[in-house]
């Protein structure tokens, strides 16, 4: 009989056996993840996310796209038909910090009952709108706010704090990344 050892929903042992495998091959932990987006009208468009490369080879397990709408709200001459995109990198950022402590908890053998991760993002219109030069486009700053409940001590706690470091889009937020943008007549 086959049993199978999870810590919060995490398989240890597919855990551990990836960490091998990228252990003895580092190159099957290159990933290239992709996305698509097409303007539907005015703050409308949408976005779809299927294929990744990863694990030295295309993915091939998903057989629809994630298909998801792109909108402003009414003030920003939207009709509010989706979040907007500075919100959905908000959710991005929440979602993956949530992931990485659970993850990396299971892989320590800490036993989370429930976590949730707000992120807010303070932004200024007169960056997006070119009208002061001093004021960037995107946010000035993100504050993020994780409760995490379980029985664990205050050190397991300090320690899962520390996890969010590896959140592969945290590091994408707080730290430049080179964007190569490329526009062509269609």
């Amino acid at each position: 009989m086959n049993v199978v050892t999870t810590v919060n929903g995490v398989d240890l042992d597919r855990l551990n056996a990836t960490i091998g495998a990228v252990v003895a091959d580092p190159a099957l932990g290159r990933f290239e993840f992709r996305a698509r987006n097409r303007w539907i009208d005015g703050g409308h468009s949408r976005a779809t996310v299927q294929g990744f490369f990863g694990a030295g080879e295309e993915d091939s397990t998903r057989e629809k796209p994630f298909v998801f709408d792109v909108d402003e709200p009414p003030v920003l001459l939207g009709q509010n038909l989706a979040a907007n995109a500075g919100e959905f990198a908000l959710a991005a950022l929440a979602s993956c910090l949530t992931g990485t402590i659970v993850y990396h908890a299971a892989a320590r053998g800490i036993v989370i009952r429930d976590l949730e991760c707000s992120v807010r993002g303070d932004l200024r219109l007169q960056g997006f709108l070119g009208l002061d030069a001093d004021t960037r486009p995107g946010f000035e700053q993100i504050q993020v706010t994780v409760q995490i409940g379980g029985d664990f001590t205050d050190d397991q706690l300090a320690e899962l704090a520390t996890l969010t470091r590896f959140s592969p889009v945290r590091d994408m937020v707080a730290n430049p990344v080179p964007v190569d943008i490329n526009v062509v007549r269609a």
